[in-house]
């Protein structure tokens, strides 16, 4: 009797389990489509700007003259492969690539290419800040540490210098946050900072920002001006802790995607790990080859692999295509002619200028232009937005012995090449990429 009851308990028991098993299914395939649908959908990105155009788009009888200048600055310079791209009253109306992308294989450079953009990146980031300020995530008078602050983790509090609770947005976005430099540049020198904190290489944001509470300040947070990746590494983090995101995405999403951006990403360090159509990088032909970035005993040169790009984050971690840098300054660079993305309000307080009062994500700011330049290892690059009406973007894929000057050389001489040519091209490559709009995203 016992072992009858014992079979109807298993029959039982394997019966709900079909039913269970059924209703899955059932479940699964009447949403099938939808979720397949709703995946394709997420996965499906309109086509980057700089894939729907090449160099022979820009291939001009008269703009000879004006090529023959940048191939000239390119030869004295030794700039392998370089990227230019103009616009006049946020019309796109040339873009082209010099010299070679990848010299071993004799590849050129193409409309399409990315590079590395350096500081270019903090420009990305300071915008990424006030979109969250004007979505009411932050305000740029918020305090970052403490625990007021935003960067309120335990894993922050523990600060060596009680001033750093006085920092602001504000003064990170301005470079005044007041921080030394007692390692060197700690972005560039993660070996360093690595010793300093008792930790492994490669080191995590968290672990820079960790780094940042860990030193004495040079000086009062907001009296003091001194050039900080370390303070753009910690906006990154600022903008993760306001988004709910991490970095990389929310700029992707919220940024970058409502500007009709979709080339644009963090770089990786070693060559293998390259974008397919992102270049290869030179440096000076002196320079010799470090410790990869990892704590690896591989010695690579500092381009691939031996700085830790991608751990620069917002301070110069950004690869990106001059066309969709165009487009991108196009949103935020007060042109009558085209919605911006920003508020008024927003660009003002990024572009305020004194003797003593720095722009925010802007390098320098007069009333002719505004400039944001990038150089490391392997790379140099240039925004230029002038008064005029025209704004252009050069990025080489070389470093020079002059370090960042190169990217002062760079706005003089293309300036001096832009005036050889009597008349551009009254086009708007913009109109190849879907139309954005910005106000209904608030």
């Amino acid at each position: 009797m016992k072992r009858l009851t014992r079979y109807k308990y298993i029959i039982f028991t394997a019966v709900i389990a079909i039913v269970a098993v059924m209703a899955v299914n059932l479940y699964s395939s009447g949403r099938g489509d939808t979720a397949e649908e709703e995946i394709a959908e997420e996965e499906v990105l309109p086509t980057p700007l700089n894939h729907l155009m090449d160099n022979s788009m820009s291939d001009l009888e008269e703009t000879e003259k004006f090529d023959a200048a940048i191939r000239r600055f390119m030869r004295y310079w030794d700039i392998k492969g370089a990227s230019f791209a103009l616009m006049k009253n946020d019309s796109l109306i040339y873009a082209k690539g010099y010299g070679y992308s990848d010299i071993k294989d004799s590849i050129e450079c193409e409309v399409k290419n990315v590079f590395r953009v350096a500081s270019v990146s903090k420009l990305i980031t300071a915008v990424a800040i006030m979109r969250l300020c004007e979505t009411g995530k932050l305000t740029t008078q918020d305090f970052v540490f403490g625990e007021e602050g935003i960067l309120c983790d335990s894993l922050f509090l523990n600060y060596r210098d009680k001033n750093i609770k006085k920092i602001t947005v504000e003064h990170l976005l301005r470079h005044t946050g007041g921080f030394a430099n007692p390692h060197g540049d700690a972005a560039f020198n993660t070996d360093l900072v690595a010793k300093y904190l008792g930790k492994e290489l490669p080191l995590s944001m968290d672990d820079m920002v960790q780094y940042a509470t860990r030193i004495r300040l040079r000086a009062r947070p907001g009296g003091w001006f001194n050039y900080s990746n370390l303070g753009y590494i910690i906006l990154s983090k600022v903008v993760e802790k306001a988004s709910g995101m991490p970095y990389e995405i929310y700029v992707k999403d919220s940024v970058l995607a409502p500007m009709g951006c979709y080339d644009m990403h963090l770089a990786n360090n070693f060559s293998d790990e390259f974008l397919e159509n992102e270049v290869k990088y030179y440096e000076v032909r002196e320079a010799e080859p470090v410790p990869a970035y990892d704590g690896s005993d591989t010695l690579v040169m500092k381009s691939r692999g031996g700085n830790d790009v991608h751990g620069l984050y917002g301070a110069g971690g950004w690869v990106a295509s001059p066309v969709e840098l165009l487009r991108f300054v196009s949103a935020i660079d007060n042109c009558p002619v085209k919605e911006e993305f920003l508020s008024q309000e927003s660009i003002d307080f990024m572009t305020m200028y004194s003797k003593n009062f720095k722009p925010a994500g802007w390098a320098t700011v007069t009333s002719r232009e505004w400039m944001r330049t990038g150089s490391m290892a392997g790379t140099s690059a240039l925004i230029k937005a002038q008064k005029d009406g025209y704004t252009w973007v050069f990025i080489s894929n070389s470093s020079s012995w002059t370090g960042p000057a190169l990217s002062r050389r760079m706005g003089r001489d293309i300036t001096r090449a832009l005036q050889r040519v009597k008349k551009w091209p009254e086009v708007d490559y913009f109109n190849l990429a879907p139309a954005t709009t910005f106000r209904e995203n608030f």
